[in-house]
């Protein structure tokens, strides 16, 4: 039986106008994500995987090639539908967290929610859910600024479950993070792929994240230099992080 491609990315290049020259960052990108893998793009600084990683979030249109989720091509949407798919399919994570400072934790968390048109008080009760389910139950009430950056990566995690997503991207989720505390929210993002089927992809330098990966995509000069699959993967990775 065939596994359903929740990602399809098919001849994507991006040129970057800066006047006087154009720089090329993606030059000819295939590859094809399965529905419930936990991915990992790998690559050195400049290799073009943070604007891969755009591309797949609907963050940012190629300059030639094209982008499906769910077989739908992202870069044919309007702005409406964009913003629809990105609200209601993707859930995002960022390294700085980008939590809204005014807002307490279970704000931050049914803020998607809201903005999908769910009922307040069953917005309330899921959000409370998954800030339980992410190990902040009693936390709800807290300020970005009254907890702690492994804390704050937790809200994060579960603003992205809000409106439960088919795919999680997470754009170096332990960069801003202590070695303990990025294992944690490591383990975290690898259990709600597991429960929960979510796919996850993880745009990073933290070569922890082999630890968990089902699949690893090494960018290098703009083009996929590699994909290795889990039984491929050798883990060694003592000590060794973003």
């Amino acid at each position: 039986m065939t596994k359903k491609q929740i990602v399809r990315v098919t001849e994507v290049t991006k040129d970057f106008d800066l006047g006087k020259i154009v720089v090329k960052v993606l030059k000819g990108i295939d590859l094809e994500i399965e529905t419930g893998k936990y991915v990992s793009i790998m690559g050195p600084s400049g290799s073009g995987k943070s604007t891969l990683f755009n591309m797949i979030g609907g963050l940012d249109k190629p300059t030639t090639g094209k982008v499906f989720i769910d077989e739908v091509d992202i870069a044919q949407l309007d702005a409406y539908e964009l913003a629809w798919l990105r609200c209601r399919k993707i859930g995002y994570i960022f390294q700085t967290f980008n939590l809204i400072p005014v807002m307490t934790a279970l704000e931050n968390v049914t803020l998607p929610m809201t903005f999908a048109g769910t009922p307040g008080d069953a917005a309330v009760e899921r959000g409370m859910a998954l800030l339980r389910q992410v190990g902040l139950d009693g936390r709800h009430g807290h300020k970005p600024s009254e907890l702690s950056g492994g804390q704050q990566q937790r809200v994060a995690v579960a603003r992205a479950l809000a409106n439960t997503p088919s795919i999680i991207l997470a754009d170096e989720p332990t960069g801003n993070l202590d070695l303990k505390t990025g294992e944690e929210i490591i383990a975290l993002l690898k259990e709600m792929s597991e429960k929960q089927g979510v796919t996850v992809i993880s745009a990073t330098h933290d070569y922890k994240m082999l630890n968990v990966s089902d699949q690893v995509i090494w960018i290098r000069d703009g083009r996929v230099d590699k994909i290795q699959e889990r039984d491929e993967l050798t883990i060694n990775t003592g000590g060794m992080s973003s």
